[in-house]
């Protein structure tokens, strides 16, 4: 699915927040190397985040900056199709196939097919028209394979991915074999666009490579699934969405990852329900474009960074993140509109020792609301703007009411009681 894009939004600008010290309120550092001025953040009529378009001028008194608190970064109305959100396949017309070791399964017509057996190197290939919806159905399945997917979905438009109340599991143990140009890499790889739902449970295991890939959009909604993966456990070109199912990941890279080199407007995540348990050995959850988290919970208990993104937007949910080196991390992938935007959740984070940040943007960071708590020794660190505008925010065990940007190499200039309002060198 290539319709969803980033909501158009028309350039705002909130009212310049006056800011006055407070006797007694706690503050927390922001480091910042930029120069004079920082840019604005901007939403605009476009098809992707939007960069910025005109510079902020700040004095010791006032700060302005165009974030819309609450106005959703993506359109989210056609996110899931009534499809995706159905857990059991209508069987009525299903192709019933018991697999066999050592023979592929092709399925060439547009239809639902119910999978049982327990063999090895064999994959079921998805080789149908192009405006073809295939439906597998996981009815108790095992697949061990050497060098090729489980499930290789070459052609279709959408490939569902089902399960039965049943237990499912897949492993490819050795190093993928590609099919002409393309690099299979994958226990699921899927050309098409790929949905995952059921009301079972699927185990997967990619000894040398990816957990699940799609080339296009790769959707979970419902489902249990664990992922042990040596690189990334979900990956995608399009974009990564989920809204229910339990997915506990351990993966050698990120586990969640999307980016699209060749549409700036793609390569994002979305997030409205289900549960991430997740030990990565790099980031978490990394969208290029865009990452937008409106429910659900995240558990991230190992990583080298939490989230990252270009547009971090943050609106509801339960993260929890112990990161090595920042635990939500905003930097340039695709456009200069880099922000950290906090509109609602519970946000716990807990940073390793050294040289690391809690909420770090080179660009700017807005909280606008949300229940957050920070555990580590450096807070918040933003190249922009920071911006504290609302909610409940903890530092080391102590509430703060303002974000104070500090100078470069330490020391520093006052920052405004609960605006946000900072001076900067």
């Amino acid at each position: 699915m290539k319709s969803n894009k980033m909501i158009k939004l028309s350039a705002m600008t909130l009212a310049a927040l006056l800011a006055v010290a407070v006797a007694g309120c706690s503050k927390a550092e922001v480091s910042s190397n930029s120069g004079d001025t920082a840019p604005a953040v901007t939403t605009q009529a476009s098809d992707k985040p939007a960069a910025s378009t005109s510079e902020t001028t700040e004095t010791d008194t006032t700060i302005t900056t165009a974030a819309t608190a609450g106005a959703s970064k993506l359109e989210t109305s056609d996110m899931f199709s009534d499809r995706d959100l159905e857990q059991t396949a209508d069987l009525t017309a299903a192709t019933q196939i018991k697999l066999t070791s050592d023979k592929d399964v092709t399925l060439d017509q547009e239809g639902v097919y119910v999978l049982s057996g327990e063999i090895r190197n064999a994959t079921v290939i998805v080789d149908a028209p192009e405006d073809a919806k295939v439906q597998i159905v996981l009815d108790g399945v095992s697949i061990t394979n050497e060098d090729s997917p489980a499930i290789y979905a070459k052609e279709a438009d959408k490939v569902f991915v089902t399960s039965t109340a049943s237990e499912n599991y897949m492993k490819v143990t050795g190093t993928y074999t590609a099919d002409g140009e393309t690099n299979l890499d994958a226990v699921i790889f899927s050309r098409a666009d790929l949905t995952m739902n059921g009301t079972g449970s699927l185990d997967i295991v990619s000894s040398q490579g990816n957990g699940i890939s799609s080339k296009d959009d790769l959707t979970v909604t419902g489902g249990e699934f664990s992922i042990h993966s040596a690189a990334d456990a979900l990956e995608a070109n399009d974009s990564i969405r989920i809204h229910d199912g339990t997915i506990t990941i351990d993966s050698g890279k990120d586990a969640l990852h999307s980016e699209n080199e060749d549409d700036a407007s793609l390569g994002y995540i979305y997030m409205d329900g289900g549960t991430l348990n997740i030990n990565a050995g790099d980031d978490g959850v990394r969208g290029n474009s865009i990452v937008q988290i409106d429910g659900g919970t995240i558990n991230i208990e190992t990583c080298q960074e939490g989230i990252e993104g270009n547009y971090i937007q943050l609106n509801d949910g339960q993260i929890t993140i112990n990161a090595q080196d920042d635990g939500i991390n905003a930097s340039q992938k695709v456009d200069s509109n880099v922000v950290i935007e906090v509109n609602g959740g519970t946000i716990d984070v807990s940073m390793a020792s050294g040289d690391t940040d809690a909420f770090d943007a080179n660009g700017n960071i807005v909280i606008n609301g949300g229940t957050i708590t920070v555990q580590g020794a450096s807070a918040f660190d933003a190249d922009g703007t920071a911006q504290l505008n609302g909610g409940d925010v903890t530092v080391n065990g102590e509430k703060i009411t303002e974000i104070t940007v500090s100078r470069g190499g330490g020391g520093g200039g006052r920052g405004g009681a609960g605006g946000g309002r900072g001076m900067r060198q």
